[in-house]
C-alpha cells in the first residue's frame, strides 16, 4: 500500500483545491486507545486523587511554603478546556457565515463523534504534570517568572522541537504508520479547532516527548517558572486551535510589516492544505522547514489571499428560530459540539454551569443581536438558520411582545436586503397572538421580495401522514391552531373519525370541517376512549387528559413543542419533522429535541418553497389547502417521514 492509497479525490468549488477523503486507521496499532477509554464519562477520576491532595495541601500548608505550581495544575486544566471551547465556538460562528472560510466541504456526525474525546490530551497532560511535580525535585516550588527560562523555552521550541516534529510528521505519513495511527487524524478533511488534538494515544506520547524538551531542559537547568510552563502550553493550544480553524484570521499586514514572519508562523489556510493535499505543509507551527525541504504547497499564498478576500455566503433560504430554555445555549451548534450532536435533554453538568446560564439570560433580556447559527447547502441552495437570542419565557411576556416582533421584522427586512428567496418562521416566531402567524409583516411590507413561510401546510401534511394507514378514528386535544383545523378537516374528508374531549374544541372544529363531513367529527366522553389508539395533541394537553388514554396509545403532536411524556405505557412521536436527504450538506447538530438528520417541518417548508419556485407568501391565519401538493413535493426532493417510535 502506498501513501495516500485508497483516498478519494474531490474538487472543492470555492478554493479549487483537491480534497482527499481521509480514512480511519485500517490497522489500529499498539496504544491506539486511551488508557481510560473504558471509563467513559468517569475518566476524570484519573486526576481526582491529585486534585484532592493539591487542594488539601493548599489549604493546610503554611502560605510561605505552598507549592503554587502543584496547586495551579487543576485550575490550569479547567482553563485549557474553556480556552478550547472558545476556539470551537469562534470557529463555528465564522464558518457558518462563510466569511474567510477556507474549505466549503461540510462536516458530519461521524466527525463530531470521532472528535468527542478532544479533552483526553488535557487529562493526559494533567497526569504527567502531577507525576512530574511529585517525582522531580526541580519541579517543586517554581517561581512565577524567570526571563532566561522563557527565552530558553522559546529557542528550544523554534529549534529542535520544530525540526524533530517535521520529520516525525513525515514519518507518520509513511504507509505503515499512517494506516495504523495518523489516518485517524486525517479522517477530518474539514478541520475544526479540536481536530488538532484528535490522535491515537501513541501519537500523543510522541508529541509530548517533543514538547517536553523545552520543559525538562528548563527544569534541569533550574530556569523553569510557572510562566514558562503555562505560557508554552498555552502557546501550543493557541497555535493548534488557530491552525485548524476553517477560516483565515491572520491579517496580511502582519506579513507586510515583518516579512520573515511567513517562515515563523503558519496560518489556518497553510495547514488546511495539509489536510486536503496530504503530502505538503508538514511543519508544526513554523513553515520554515517546508521551505527548506521543498514540501511547501505551491498554492499556499494563493489560498491564503483568496480566503482573506472571501465575503459572506450568498443565502437563498433562511430559517428564523430562537432559543428555547436557558440551557439551550449549550445545545447550539456554536455551543458544546458533542452535546449539540444529540437531541436536547437536560444533563447533570448543566447544574454546574448555572452561573453562565444566569448571565446569558440577563444578557439576552436587555441585549442580544440576531446571529447565524448554522449553514447548509442543498441542490444549489445555500441555507442558513438565524437565531434570535430570546427564550420561550420571553416570548410569553406581554411587555416583550413589541421588542420581539421588531427583531423578527428586522430579520425579515435584512433577509430581503440580502436577496434571500424564502424565510421560514420557526417555533414561536410565528405565533398567532404574536404576529398572526407572520401576516403582520406581510401587511406592513407588501413590497417584500423575500417570501415568508410559517410551515403550517407542511406540518399538517406531516402529521396526517404520520397517522397509521389503517387508523379509522383519532382523538384531537390541546390548544387548537390552524394546523389542527386543517388536520381535522383533511382527516374527516378522508373518512377518519376525529373525536374531541372538550366541547369548545368540538364547536371550533365543526366550523372548519365541510358540512358533508361533519358526521366524522365527534364529541367524546371518557367511556368512549377505549378503542381510540391514536391521539393528535397540541400544547395545553393536560396530565388528566393523558391519563385517560388507554395503554399503547400513540401520541402525535401537531404543536411546535413536544408533549411532556408522562405515560411509560404509551408511545410518543416527535413534533412534525422529516429526515433530510443525504445530499443536504453540513448536518452535524440536532435541531432542538429532534433526532439526528431530522429537520422540523417549518424549516423544510422554506426549503421546499424555494426549490419549487412558489411565488406566494405562505403565512397568516387562513386555513390551509393543497396539503397533498406540499407532501408530494417533499417526497420528490428526497425528504422522508420519521418512523414511528415503535418501528
Amino acid at each position: 500500500m502506498k501513501v495516500g492509497e485508497g483516498l478519494e479525490k474531490h474538487s472543492d468549488s470555492h478554493t479549487h483545491i483537491t480534497i482527499f477523503d481521509g480514512i480511519m486507521a485500517t490497522k489500529p496499532g499498539v496504544l491506539t486507545d486511551w488508557p481510560w477509554t473504558s471509563l467513559g464519562s468517569f475518566k476524570y477520576i484519573v486526576v481526582a486523587p491529585w486534585v484532592v491532595h493539591s487542594t488539601y495541601r493548599f489549604v493546610t500548608d503554611d502560605p510561605e511554603k505552598r507549592d503554587l505550581g502543584y496547586s495551579l495544575v487543576f485550575p490550569f486544566l479547567l482553563f485549557r478546556i474553556l480556552h478550547n471551547q472558545v476556539w470551537i465556538s469562534l470557529s463555528r460562528y465564522y464558518t457558518a457565515k462563510g466569511k474567510r472560510r477556507i474549505v466549503d466541504k461540510g462536516i458530519d456526525f461521524n466527525q463530531v463523534d470521532r472528535e468527542t474525546n478532544w479533552d483526553d490530551q488535557i487529562l493526559f497532560n494533567g497526569v504527567l504534570f502531577y507525576t512530574g511535580i511529585c517525582l522531580l525535585p526541580e519541579a517543586k516550588q517554581l517561581p512565577w517568572w524567570r526571563t532566561d527560562g522563557v527565552l530558553m523555552a522559546a529557542l528550544l521550541h523554534a529549534g529542535p522541537v520544530e525540526f524533530l516534529y517535521y520529520w516525525l510528521h513525515k514519518a507518520l505519513h509513511h504507509h505503515f504508520l499512517y494506516s495504523r495511527y495518523h489516518s485517524h487524524h486525517h479522517s477530518s478533511i474539514v478541520t475544526e479547532p479540536i481536530t488538532s488534538v484528535i490522535h491515537p494515544f501513541a501519537e500523543h506520547i510522541a508529541y509530548f516527548m517533543l514538547f517536553a524538551i523545552p520543559l525538562l531542559t528548563t527544569l534541569l537547568t533550574k530556569t523553569a517558572s510557572i510562566a514558562s510552563f503555562a505560557g508554552y502550553v498555552i502557546y501550543i493550544d493557541v497555535m493548534n486551535n488557530m491552525g485548524h480553524c476553517n477560516f483565515e484570521l491572520i491579517p496580511k499586514r502582519l506579513f507586510h510589516l515583518f516579512p520573515p514572519l511567513k517562515f515563523l508562523c503558519y496560518t489556518p489556510s497553510f495547514h488546511s492544505l495539509h489536510h486536503t493535499q496530504f503530502r505538503t505543509n508538514y511543519s508544526l507551527f513554523m513553515p520554515l522547514y517546508d521551505y527548506i525541504y521543498g514540501t511547501m504547497d505551491e498554492t499556499t499564498d494563493t489560498l491564503y489571499e483568496k480566503s482573506l478576500e472571501r465575503g459572506e455566503d450568498r443565502v437563498d433560504v433562511v430559517h428564523l428560530t430562537h432559543l428555547t430554555t436557558p440551557e439551550s445555549i449549550y445545545h447550539l451548534r456554536i455551543g458544546l459540539a458533542s452535546f449539540a450532536s444529540y437531541p436536547f435533554s437536560y444533563r447533570w453538568f448543566m447544574r454546574l454551569l448555572w452561573p453562565f446560564t444566569s448571565l446569558s439570560m440577563i444578557f439576552t433580556l436587555f441585549y442580544g443581536r440576531l446571529f447565524v447559527a448554522e449553514s447548509n447547502s442543498f441542490k444549489k441552495l445555500n441555507l442558513q438558520s438565524w437565531m434570535i437570542p430570546r427564550y420561550n419565557l420571553q416570548y410569553l411576556l406581554k411587555w416583550r411582545k413589541d421588542a420581539i416582533n421588531n427583531m423578527i421584522e428586522q430579520a425579515i427586512l435584512e433577509a430581503d436586503k440580502k436577496g434571500v428567496k424564502v424565510l421560514s418562521l420557526g417555533l414561536m416566531n410565528q405565533g398567532e397572538e404574536l404576529n398572526m402567524n407572520g401576516e403582520v409583516y406581510i401587511r406592513k411590507h407588501p413590497e417584500l421580495k423575500v417570501r415568508v413561510v410559517d410551515g403550517s401546510r407542511l406540518a399538517a401534511a406531516v402529521v396526517i401522514n404520520s397517522v397509521p394507514k389503517t387508523t379509522t378514528n383519532v382523538v384531537m386535544t390541546g390548544n387548537l391552531t390552524k394546523v389542527a383545523y386543517s388536520i381535522a378537516s383533511a382527516l374527516c374528508q378522508r373518512g377518519v373519525q376525529v373525536s374531541t374531549l372538550r366541547l369548545d374544541e368540538y364547536e371550533k372544529l365543526r366550523s372548519c370541517v365541510p358540512q358533508e363531513c361533519r358526521d366524522h367529527l365527534v364529541y367524546l366522553t371518557t367511556d368512549s376512549l377505549s378503542s381510540k389508539k391514536v391521539w393528535l395533541v397540541g400544547e395545553g394537553t393536560t396530565r388528566e387528559e393523558q391519563e385517560k388514554a388507554t395503554k399503547g396509545t400513540l401520541f402525535i403532536p401537531f404543536s411546535q413543542f413536544p408533549l411532556k411524556q408522562l405515560r411509560r405505557d404509551c408511545i410518543y412521536h416527535t413534533t412534525p419533522a422529516l429526515i433530510v436527504p443525504k445530499s443536504l450538506v453540513n448536518i452535524h447538530s440536532c435541531e432542538n429535541w429532534l433526532p439526528r438528520k431530522a429537520m422540523s417541518a417549518t424549516r423544510v417548508a422554506g426549503i421546499l418553497h424555494a426549490l419549487e419556485g412558489w411565488d406566494m407568501h405562505e403565512c397568516g391565519t387562513s386555513l390551509l389547502s393543497d396539503l397533498d401538493q406540499v407532501w408530494d413535493a417533499c417526497l420528490s426532493h428526497g425528504f422522508q417521514p420519521l418512523l414511528l417510535p415503535h418501528h
